[in-house]
């Protein structure tokens, strides 16, 4: 079995490769050198799809036939707001294959659908005509539609995070969408419509279950038992509420998330590096840190930045602004560090093949 990551940086994507032990890994890059890689998706339709953006060109989607460094073509429409429309596209922030369609998340906190393989793209109105649209307040990132989950079993039923408004889920397949922050603490309350002002960080589903989800927010981290119809703190051995990612295990549901200091330092606790892992569904966690630096580390971790692989036992993968990459090959037990720095670390995705 081959294993591939796919690390997305401010300058350009580094495509790792590695066997089943995934204990040596060899770098394949970077391509798209100088652009920032925000996004990669998983392969859908035979194809795979890089998000790039540029201060100066703006964002693209590029696809490849594969993961080589050189066979990608730019999609000739990408994803654009219509004309008359005053917003400027900033950033892709996800790309979420989903059935035969592509959903792509940007700023400012808008959905594009494409039905041909990621080549054209439109705007998914329902979101962007939510009756509570112009009260939505962007976080520190900018106003970012910057995840997205399914239900397997329902393919009609979506959810999207957006910062910093909190979790919608739609029921229509994207035509209408209602929020869903019951129980999580607001960022920046609104009178008008109190439903808002939760900064979702990043969210993480149960693989049997797809009502429940794990929310990372920026006061606090939570799940919903009822597809986020209400909100519950999971805190308990967490040093701070405070983060970006999570992620799960696809195999025993273990959950990974890696707190940072505070919202004022977003910062690594007292100069350690840190993975948290809870096995009973966020009732508890544990500090895993074998083989991570202990002392004299300060860099923050993306809400892209981490990701589990679908092997088992999973490998999990966290990237740092600082550019280190670390992995663990047996569930965090014990950490490695790859013997790269790589520029700021903003997305990474793993493939096992």
């Amino acid at each position: 079995m081959k294993v591939t990551a796919v690390v997305g940086t401010q300058k350009g994507a580094f495509i790792l490769r590695s066997d089943e032990s995934r204990a040596e890994w060899r770098n394949e890059g970077p391509i798209f050198k100088g652009w920032k890689v925000t996004a990669v998706a998983a392969p859908a339709q035979g194809r795979v799809h890089l998000a790039l953006a540029s201060d100066i060109y703006g964002p693209a989607i590029q696809i490849g036939d594969g993961f080589s460094t050189s066979e990608w073509r730019q999609a000739a429409d990408g994803p654009r707001f219509p004309p008359g429309d005053d917003r400027e596209l900033d950033q892709i922030w996800t790309i979420f294959p989903h059935g035969e369609e592509i959903y792509a998340g940007v700023a400012d906190a808008a959905l594009f659908k494409s039905e041909d393989g990621g080549e054209s793209w439109r705007l998914i109105e329902g979101l962007d005509r939510h009756p509570t649209r112009a009260s939505w307040f962007p976080g520190a990132a900018g106003l970012c539609a910057h995840v997205l989950l399914s239900d397997p079993q329902n393919p009609d039923r979506l959810w999207c995070g957006v910062s910093a408004v909190g979790v919608l889920r739609s029921d229509d397949r994207g035509r209408s969408w209602t929020l869903k922050n019951e129980g999580v603490e607001k960022v920046v309350p609104d009178e008008e419509h109190p439903e808002i002002g939760c900064c979702v960080h990043g969210l993480a589903q149960d693989p049997d279950d797809a009502n429940v989800i794990f929310r990372q927010d920026h006061r606090g981290t939570y799940r919903t038992r009822n597809g986020g119809d209400s909100w519950e703190r999971i805190e308990r051995g967490l040093p701070s509420g405070f983060g970006f990612p999570i992620a799960i295990d696809p195999t025993t549901k273990a959950l990974f998330a890696v707190p940072l200091e505070s919202d004022e330092y977003r910062l690594t606790p007292k100069g350690r590096l840190g993975v948290y892992r809870s096995r009973n569904g966020g009732d508890s966690w544990d500090l895993m840190r074998h083989g991570l630096p202990q002392e004299n580390t300060y860099a923050g971790v993306l809400r892209s930045a981490v990701a589990v692989d679908s092997l088992d036992p999973c490998g999990i993968y966290v990237g740092t602004t600082s550019g280190s990459l670390h992995f663990s090959n047996d569930r965090g037990d014990t950490w490695r560090t790859l013997p790269h720095l790589l520029p700021r670390i903003l997305c990474i995705e793993v493939f096992a093949e």
